[in-house]
């Protein structure tokens, strides 16, 4: 099995881990072990999913090279609040992808170059994509496993474009390598599992939520900017104008309105502000 390594944070928070070359999709694998009674904190790390899926029940689309990870964890929360784990996980992968990219630093903001130095600009997009330069760079998906002892296990899944991105999909994609960033998978999951165990903290079964959306909304693409929310083939158009405090996208409309929108897929720019 590939040697993938725990941070030293996560190692002292008392973490595990499996790593793999190659899996049918690490999430499965979580799955697997909370359906066995795994009392969670472990993660399971891989080189290749061949049957990866995101969000929607969409294909992942993974290749050698690229890390898939997926963390199984038994939080003590209600299921609203499990729900924000989302942007805890968008967080940990913003911090972990500052500690691989030259400088160990990133900048923020809407979509986007920045014009003052040659780093991509990485931000957090609604509801659990990572973009650099407006393509995409991951990806989060949460699943929940059946209840057990009045606790639902949740698996926390990421997956990373690290020597490539795939094509033939329906949006900008690229991968760290792009970037001209040399780090290999295992580079960027030490980084996370490191990056995690700090933003699990501030999370704090769920009493810390506010501060988590703070931290997101100061790394988030598209605020102030048009926006248009793709629902079950209805439009939404607007101004994004914030996330709520349950995590909520916030447009407001031509007419002054706010809407709250609790999933869809969003587009930012020539996309979004374009009328049918």
């Amino acid at each position: 099995m590939t040697q993938f390594e725990l941070g030293v944070e996560a190692k002292r928070a008392g973490y595990r881990l499996t790593g793999f070359d190659a899996i049918g999709s690490t999430n499965s694998e979580a799955l697997a072990a909370a359906a066995a009674g795994d009392p969670g904190g472990i993660w399971f790390a891989a080189l290749h999913q061949t049957a990866g899926r995101g969000r929607r029940g969409r294909q992942w689309h993974s290749t050698p090279g690229n890390l898939a990870a997926s963390l199984l964890i038994v939080p003590d929360a209600t299921p609203d609040l499990i729900a924000t784990l989302g942007f805890v996980a968008g967080i940990a992968l913003n911090r972990a992808l500052g500690v691989v990219l030259p400088g160990g630093a990133i900048r923020i903001g809407i979509d986007g170059a920045d014009d003052r130095d040659r780093r991509a600009r990485i931000a957090l997009k609604w509801p659990n994509d990572v973009l650099a330069d407006g393509a995409k760079l991951a990806g989060i998906l949460l699943e929940a496993a059946p209840a057990r002892n009045g606790r639902s296990p949740i698996i926390v899944g990421i997956g990373v474009n690290v020597v490539s991105a795939p094509e033939g999909v329906p949006y900008p994609a690229t991968c760290l390598r792009a970037l001209g960033v040399d780090s290999s998978a295992q580079d960027v999951f030490e980084a996370l599992s490191d990056a995690w165990v700090e933003a699990f903290g501030l999370w704090d079964d769920g009493r810390g939520v506010a501060r988590v959306l703070e931290q997101w909304r100061g790394r988030a693409a598209g605020i102030g900017a048009d926006v248009a929310v793709s629902q079950d083939g209805k439009v939404v158009r607007g101004i994004f104008e914030t996330i709520d405090p349950a995590g909520r996208l916030i447009i407001r409309d031509e007419s002054g309105g706010r809407i709250a929108i609790t999933a869809g897929d969003v587009h930012f720019g020539a996309t979004a502000s374009a009328r049918s």
